[in-house]
């Protein structure tokens, strides 16, 4: 059952996942939890879909950000300028968004060179990157005006919630709690109909951990791990329809990471791979058309490997390969 007051309204996107769920909190302040990409398709859709609850952009009074992907965020300072409503986001999340254009590039910069170190050919790098270089124009900068604390509260006339970041998905993912209810508005955490994809992704502050990337999918396994231990009703998603039973499938979740990482072991012991050869051998032409999202899908399982001591990594002019542990 989800709360009356909560009114999902779904925007288009130029991506794969669809539509993106923007949530209407019929509440004072009259809140608007993300804002769909930087397009004027999205925003005539945002303002019919809010005129059908009789609301328009300019009644709003705040917006909340889950997360700093660009079809959560892009219309975000459009709609703060025309409303004046505040903007919440997790705090460590405010800067990246201030220098969004230079907080991409610095991005891009980050995963060509992860994709070169592993293995993916330079010219399909190089026209990767331009790809996302295109992409930019669906987000925008935004103007922070009130930065939030992970563990902190966020309040209303009637409801508190709970700020929660649960990184994994990208570092600034964020959940808010309804303690009293038990809804939970996840943006991309958790989605029923597909897995999220813990994506490499520089961190926030833009340092760099040992080894050379940071450990997506563990840090996400630990978040979805955190979420399984509330006591939930709802869970409202960024993406697709609400979700009744979080602990059913974070379980399927968990069980479908641990399949991936017995396949790619498999895979390694045959002889020393990079991340790259174990992609096009597990997706075939797909590692090319899709390289990031492949490349993030395997170190984030190789790293599951490594914690464990069940594999070693090596690098050989440049370029890390895995091989079986002695």
């Amino acid at each position: 059952m989800t709360d009356a007051s909560i009114k999902v309204l779904p925007v288009p996107t130029p991506f794969a996942v669809g539509r993106v769920n923007t949530y209407l909190i019929e509440d004072d302040p009259l809140t608007l939890v993300d804002a769909g990409p930087n397009s004027g398709t999205s925003l005539t859709t945002l303002e019919a879909a809010l005129a059908e609850h009789g609301r328009r952009v300019e009644d709003l009074e705040r917006i909340v950000l889950t997360h700093q992907h660009i079809d959560h965020i892009g219309l975000t300072q459009i709609l703060a300028d025309r409303s004046g409503a505040e903007v919440c986001t997790l705090d460590a999340l405010a800067p990246w968004l201030a220098r969004y254009g230079s907080a991409m590039e610095e991005d891009d910069r980050f995963a060509e060179q992860l994709m070169l170190r592993n293995g993916i050919p330079k010219d399909i790098a190089i026209a990767l990157r331009a790809v996302t270089g295109q992409f930019r124009a669906w987000g925008s900068a935004v103007a922070v005006g009130t930065p939030l604390a992970d563990g902190g509260t966020l309040g209303f006339a009637n409801r508190t919630w709970r700020v929660l970041h649960r990184p994994g998905h990208s570092p600034s993912d964020t959940v808010f709690l309804d303690e009293a209810t038990g809804d939970l508005l996840a943006g991309d955490h958790l989605i029923k109909h597909i897995s999220s994809n813990p994506l490499i992704s520089r961190p926030l502050d833009g340092s760099v951990p040992e080894g050379g990337r940071p450990r997506a999918l563990l840090m996400y396994l630990e978040s979805l791990r955190a979420t399984r231990e509330l006591e939930l009703r709802t869970v409202l998603p960024g993406h697709g329809d609400p979700i009744d039973d979080h602990r059913t499938l974070i379980d399927e979740r968990l069980a479908a990471h641990e399949r991936r990482v017995r396949k790619i072991a498999g895979i390694i012991a045959g002889e020393p791979k990079s991340a790259f050869d174990i992609a096009q051998q597990m997706w075939g032409n797909v590692a090319v058309t899709q390289a990031y999202l492949t490349l993030s899908e395997v170190l984030g399982h190789v790293d599951l490997l490594l914690e464990r001591g069940e594999i070693v990594e090596r690098e050989d002019e440049g370029v890390v390969r895995f091989a079986t542990a002695a």
